[in-house]
């Protein structure tokens, strides 16, 4: 079931592959993914020091947060992957040119998952071209309609 999804992140890369990550998070970060109140528009994820991280996810705190607690809701969080996972990532970014955006906020099995995808940026013309290929299918699916 998705919580969030990066719409942006389809229109503005070639997705070559896919990761399911956990997320480490804080107790009100669950409280408030559950709710709905988790933004992936502005996110990214980098590699440092052999570990990844999620940064510009903004998850909203709930006005029922605990007092003791001082909400950040843009703060960086690590993604749990394997190794091999990590070790795979960190030479297609570092060498082929690849970068890594979140795409979709999801639960698997009772916990909160991200997927990530490796990516390879699309140009203006590549762009256009998937609107034109958009629009052709819409208007495909209208004409078949109509006709039946």
């Amino acid at each position: 079931m998705s919580i969030a999804e990066n719409k942006k992140a389809l229109h503005d890369y070639f997705i070559e592959e896919r990761f399911e990550a956990g997320l480490v998070l804080e107790g009100w970060e669950v409280k408030a993914i559950r709710a709905g109140r988790v933004q992936l528009k502005e996110a990214y994820v980098i590699v440092k020091n052999g570990e990844v991280w999620l940064l510009g996810c903004h998850i909203s705190p709930l006005a029922t947060a605990s007092t003791h607690v001082t909400p950040d809701p843009t703060r960086t969080r690590k993604l749990l992957l394997h190794e091999r996972e990590i070790a795979k990532l960190i030479g297609k970014v570092e060498r082929a040119g690849y970068a890594l955006v979140p795409l979709d906020l999801h639960f698997s099995k009772g916990r909160i998952k991200l997927t990530l995808g490796l990516a390879k940026g699309k140009k203006q013309y590549d762009k256009r071209e998937t609107e034109k290929l958009r629009d052709w299918q819409r208007e495909k699916a209208r004409l078949m309609r109509v006709k039946v």
